[in-house]
């Protein structure tokens, strides 16, 4: 973890502050519970608790480098910066009232310009250290040209410019930056979701998942790596990143796959790519789909719904995936014997109560705090059912403090990416980028598509989920937006090549953390995943160019099996294509055309197109059948 997971490199050999990380990190939880049940604060006085506690914990988690991290303790300079962050956050909850009315008659007091300054250096060390270095150059960058940009030289880009000090004071005391809508849904719900999440894992209703994906996918062809995309899918909706939940289900199921028959590149691939589809899946989407929704405007349980198909698109793709690569290198399922039992499931089955509660409110229309609150509930219920999930008074207390340490680096990325997000509204930036994509496209709407995907996928590659769909929506998804798409589809199409940066060559995390458990070629891991997951690079395409597939619009289910049926079909055939394998080993020239077919299938514009790509991958169909005929092989095996 702590070599591909930036959020990961924290100390351990903490002495005696392991106390002061507990109390800090239970009492977070504590607020946080707190204000879900009673309403949370205004966003200002919310957010800096949130904020500023967050940033307090992160100095005495996170070391300034890693040679620093080898010293047992934590040096003076990093608890005064702690105190000091603690102190600048609190601030503004100190003096919440005049900074919200005497301060529009009288101005700012210069402690408020010192302080608006600190708390923003402040930020952005913490988030260098916890999340990395590229989110933070990004946010210099927009400081700087939110000061430095009405220089002429800029051209169309140039604005009038704020001072430093004018621009801080709006980034800290205003509502639309750092205390804007990502952090007013980190301190609200995200928190919340992330803390079930760490509640699924220490009452073992995780394994729970895994064992039921097990049972369901193992004894099937290629059965090991099935039952691996499924389980990974399932924990990967309440992690939030990518990375972690490679290591975390990638420790279990890519030795299983290897011992399989599974090449090491391909199980640290299939791993990595389920990990990240988790994000993409409902009913918990991860961090940034609950930003989503505040962005578009509609309630989370809508969301989640548009989201089903493309989600179970992807996935389908991972498993097409899987299975012609288990049937080209002959790897069949496990024997029922080492499976787990229905009598174990049925023993454990009131385990999925706290899933089914929180998907239930969220379908019913209930908030996202809400169900959390009673998805919480149910599962520190459950787990005293069982001798060993149930949680003592030391487990709930370890419990909350984790639950704060695993927030800390979603609730930095997020104020940082609110930095961006500030400028971008500030300065009016967002409107002149998606006017220059349009420009360098020349008005043609896929070669906007393209390049807002390469757009996303750069920006991926060095910052987290959260905060590369952050910036992305304020800055990219407005270019697709002026052609007239359904909001939802513009901010789905960011939101997926952001989160497929994870594993897309050359800098696919995911991937890497997945090849460094398999022991395998990290390069060659990172370009199988992407061959995997290369629904998630067609699919967006897809229903941006036919909305029907987020159930966008006026539809009927006759309206909706056409291209559903069309995608499915190009699904299969491009991951045919790229695995070597359909009904026999591909040819190049066969493979060639299968992808071809898959293309053509999966265009959403002329039903006759797709018609022609189906009619090509029907006729290398016949012919591979007829091949492995004239091979002594039997063909309705293939297939099975």
């Amino acid at each position: 973890m702590e070599k591909y997971d930036k959020e990961s490199n924290n100390r351990y050999n903490l002495g005696k502050w392991i106390w002061v990380v507990a109390i800090l990190g239970i009492s977070l939880t504590s607020f946080h519970l707190y204000t879900g049940f009673s309403g949370s604060y205004g966003a200002l006085i919310q957010g800096a608790i949130h904020v500023g506690s967050a940033l307090s914990l992160i100095y005495i988690l996170y070391p300034i480098n890693r040679k620093a991290k080898r010293k047992p303790g934590v040096p003076w300079y990093d608890v005064l910066l702690s105190l000091t962050a603690l102190f600048s956050y609190l601030y503004v909850v100190w003096h919440y009232d005049r900074l919200v009315s005497d301060v529009l008659i009288f101005g700012f007091e210069p402690m408020d310009l010192v302080i608006s300054l600190l708390a923003i250096v402040l930020l952005l060390e913490a988030t260098r250290r916890a999340v990395g270095m590229p989110i933070v150059i990004i946010a210099i960058l927009a400081l700087l040209y939110g000061v430095y940009g009405s220089a002429n030289w800029l051209g169309v880009f140039s604005h009038a410019g704020f001072s430093w000090t004018g621009m801080s004071t709006q980034l800290l005391y205003s509502t639309e930056a750092i205390f804007g809508t990502p952090i007013q849904v980190s301190s609200t719900f995200i928190f919340l979701f992330l803390f079930f999440g760490v509640l699924l894992v220490r009452t073992n209703i995780g394994q729970f998942f895994n064992d039921v994906a097990f049972r369901l996918t193992g004894r099937y062809t290629g059965g090991t790596a099935k039952a691996a995309v499924a389980a990974s899918g399932l924990q990967g909706m309440v992690t939030g990143s990518s990375v972690a939940n490679t290591v975390g289900s990638g420790s279990f199921t890519i030795p299983m796959m290897k011992r399989a028959g599974f090449k090491p590149e391909f199980a640290g691939a299939a791993e990595a790519s389920a990990s990240t589809g988790g994000q993409i899946m409902p009913p918990i989407m991860g961090a940034a789909a609950f930003i989503m929704a505040e962005y578009v405007g509609i309630p989370y349980n809508e969301l989640i719904v548009y989201a089903i198909i493309p989600a179970i698109l992807y996935f389908l793709g991972v498993f097409l995936g899987v299975h012609f690569e288990a049937k080209r290198d002959g790897i069949v399922g496990l024997p029922k014997s080492q499976l787990p039992s229905i009598a174990s499931f049925a023993k454990r089955f009131d385990m999925i109560i706290p899933l089914i509660t929180i998907i239930g409110l969220l379908l019913l229309g209930y908030t996202p705090t809400y169900a959390a609150l009673w998805g919480i509930g149910a599962a520190f219920a459950i787990s005293f059912l069982r001798k060993d999930t149930r949680l003592n008074l030391l487990g709930i207390l370890q419990t909350m403090e984790q639950g704060a340490r695993v927030a800390l680096p979603v609730i930095a990325a997020c104020a940082s990416a609110g930095i961006i997000v500030g400028i971008v509204v500030f300065t009016g930036l967002g409107g002149v980028l998606a006017n220059g994509i349009i420009q360098i496209a020349g008005g043609n709407f896929f070669l906007v598509l393209f390049l807002t995907m390469i757009a996303c996928i750069i920006l991926g590659m060095g910052l987290p989920t959260t905060a590369n769909y952050v910036v992305t929506a304020s800055v990219a998804a407005p270019a697709i937006l002026a052609f007239d798409v359904p909001d939802v589809a513009a901010h789905m199409f960011v939101f997926y090549f952001g989160i497929v940066a994870d594993i897309t060559p050359p800098v696919c995390l995911a991937a890497y953390a997945g090849a460094g458990i398999a022991r395998a070629r990290p390069m060659r891991t990172g370009v199988v995943a992407f061959k995997l997951a290369i629904a998630a690079f067609v699919v967006p395409y897809v229903f941006v160019t036919n909305p029907v597939l987020l159930l966008q619009g006026d539809w009927t289910f006759a309206e909706l099996a056409g291209p559903l049926i069309t995608a499915i079909i190009g699904m299969v055939a491009i991951s045919a294509s790229l695995m070597g394998y359909f009904f026999a080993k591909n040819k190049i020239i066969e493979s060639l055309a299968i992808f071809a077919a898959g293309i053509l299938a999966v265009y959403p514009l002329d039903i006759w197109v797709s018609l022609s790509g189906i009619a090509i991958l029907v006729i290398v169909a016949i012919i591979q059948h007829f091949r492995k005929k004239r091979q002594g092989q039997d063909p309705e095996s293939a297939t099975a």
